[in-house]
């Protein structure tokens, strides 16, 4: 009976988060107007559906239910269109973080010896680099101006590069402990190569352990991207993420006066909090069956 309460929470967890990604995926079509729509008579318009007529049209405003920031834009369009931009530069960057950490750990643990030592005192190395700061020094050696493209995949690649260690570790005590099991010694016996028993037997066993990884690491990457886009490092306007969204609440006249600013901070913690609940039904499941 538990087994079965757990599991149906692990469900609605994963549904409610498959739902809130296909919102942010389907901005184009569930947003009320275009990121970049101005509408310069109603600049920090209050959430609501009826404004009072614009001084130049002189006819009532268009609804916005989360109010409008200083330009008059929508900040619900730009809260959906910023979450698909958020969102997927933390799973492209869980991607390759999960992909370095998988290759990794699976060789220092399958080969060991001086791999293992180098893979891992480099992995150590590597965590203890001080990343705000060699972020700052890639982005002053880039053009004043880069593209939005160019922005993003910095940022990816950035965030998803530095967090590869932690989950190789893990992925490492996995293999160190299959790799003497009865199987993989018999096919090893059997003259089977190194690769088809990481491909066949090893890899297999550590599916577990990068789902958990994953569902730790997204809400990581999403809250990393948020944080160097705040503060100037990622993308930058008119095109949105949560990050630069809230640039515009850190001031304290603008937060009390426009508290409605803070929506992107609104929307982020309820999907964090459920990535996390995720990755704790995950644990669960996992101490449960071992």
């Amino acid at each position: 009976m538990k087994r079965r309460q757990m599991t149906r929470r692990l469900h609605i967890v994963a549904c409610l988060l498959a739902a809130l990604h296909g919102v942010f995926l389907f901005a184009d079509f569930v947003a009320p107007y275009p990121y970049d729509e101005q509408h310069r008579d109603y600049a920090y318009a209050p959430p609501g559906l009826v404004h009072p007529a614009g001084p130049l049209t002189g006819q009532a405003g268009p609804p916005f239910l989360l109010g409008t920031d200083g330009l008059g834009r929508d900040v619900l369009s730009r809260v959906l269109y910023g979450g698909r931009i958020s969102i997927l530069a933390g799973l492209l960057a869980t991607l390759l973080a999960l992909g370095i950490g998988t290759a990794a750990g699976t060789l220092a643990g399958f080969y060991g010896g001086w791999v293992d030592r180098l893979l891992m005192r480099g992995g150590e190395l590597f965590l203890a680099l001080p990343w705000l700061y060699l972020l700052l020094a890639v982005r002053a050696a880039l053009p004043l101006h880069i593209s939005t493209l160019q922005a993003f995949g910095l940022v990816v690649g950035i965030v998803g590069t530095m967090g590869w260690f932690r989950p190789a570790r893990l992925i490492r005590g996995v293999v160190l402990s299959t790799r003497e099991r009865g199987y993989v010694l018999a096919a090893r016996g059997f003259g089977a190569s190194g690769i088809y028993l990481i491909w066949r037997h090893i890899l297999p066993q550590t599916r577990g352990v990068i789902l958990t990884q994953a569902t730790v690491l997204i809400p990581q990457f999403i809250l990393a991207e948020v944080t160097l886009s705040f503060l100037g490092l990622g993308l930058s306007e008119p095109v949105p993420s949560w990050g630069n969204m809230l640039v515009e609440a850190r001031q304290y006249f603008a937060l009390v006066s426009h508290a409605w600013m803070l929506a992107p901070a609104v929307v982020l913690v309820p999907l964090l909090m459920a990535y996390f609940v995720l990755a704790d039904e995950l644990l669960a499941e996992a101490a449960r069956d071992s």
